[in-house]
């Protein structure tokens, strides 16, 4: 059977995130043009980037991500590298559009997020197993 545990020189370790990017003031953007070119820009991103996304999608209004990340990354510099490199490709890209939803500043994403750790045990299990070493 294969561990689907990661090794490296100091760690053995299997981290995986669920995550949400929430658009401003949950704004319906991510439709037609927009959400093509969002989707390619994250496509990119994550492509460049040291986590791996085994799972996304959208709505019209947030993202949702089925994350893998290494311990020496954390959750909020992922999702700082996400919100930054997107919000800007994608001002590049619709200027004119985003300019009407957003008038002061360019944004794109909303200042939070959801993040929930998962795994392949449930916590029972985990839990059990934590006293049974006892």
């Amino acid at each position: 059977m294969q561990s689907n545990y990661i090794s490296t020189n100091h760690s053995k370790h299997y981290l995986k995130a669920h995550i949400i990017l929430v658009c401003k003031y949950r704004k319906k953007l991510l439709v037609g043009q927009l959400k093509e070119d969002m989707h390619k820009i994250l496509e990119n991103i994550i492509s460049n980037s040291d986590f791996t996304v085994e799972v996304y999608e959208s709505d019209l209004d947030h993202y949702h991500f089925l994350i893998r990340y290494i311990p020496r990354l954390s959750i909020s510099q992922i999702v700082r590298r996400l919100k930054q490199q997107s919000t800007c490709l994608i001002w590049q890209k619709h200027p004119i559009s985003l300019s009407k939803q957003f008038w002061r500043k360019r944004t794109f994403w909303s200042s939070g997020y959801f993040v929930c750790s998962i795994g392949e045990a449930s916590p029972d299990t985990i839990r059990q197993y934590i006293l049974s070493q006892g």
